[in-house]
């Protein structure tokens, strides 16, 4: 499985970019941050044209994650970091593709540092590495990938 990641910083802005890139790279997997578009801004048919399929969650201005297969459909099985309910942040979905759990991340930069930011950045990878582990005692293949900042 050929899997890449691409912070794509607008998926809407830089689309025609991606499906070069696509065209050219053929990656059976794609993991997409900072889509920076809301959920229904998704260019899911542009990106079937193309022949990948997709799971998605969006969010306007900032943040955002995407996982694109070739030629199938990823099954979502988590559009959220677990651990904070709170959290609605687009930050993290997760997929499978092939029989592998693919993760797509993108982690909190945490600036300025000390303050409000800096401490989600902490507990948001706390329960990302909890929830890796957790990932891992399945025995299943993992792929996480993304922007870890």
């Amino acid at each position: 499985m050929k899997l890449a990641t691409f912070n794509i910083n607008n998926i809407n802005s830089r689309l025609e970019n991606l499906l070069a890139w696509l065209a050219k790279a053929k990656p059976d997997v794609v993991c997409l941050q900072e889509l920076k578009a809301r959920d229904m801004q998704f260019p899911q048919t542009r990106l079937a044209k193309a022949g990948y399929g997709a799971v998605w969650k969006g969010e306007p201005t900032w943040n955002g994650v995407a996982i694109l297969a070739k030629g199938a459909e990823p099954v979502l099985t988590r559009d959220a970091l677990p651990g904070d309910e709170a959290d609605r942040q687009a930050r993290y979905i997760e997929a499978a593709v092939d029989g592998v759990v693919v993760g797509c991340l993108y982690a909190p930069n945490g600036n300025p540092q000390p303050g409000p930011k800096f401490d989600y950045k902490l507990a948001w990878h706390e329960r990302f590495a909890a929830h890796a582990g957790q990932l891992l005692d399945t025995g299943l293949p993992v792929a996480l990938a993304g922007d870890y900042n």
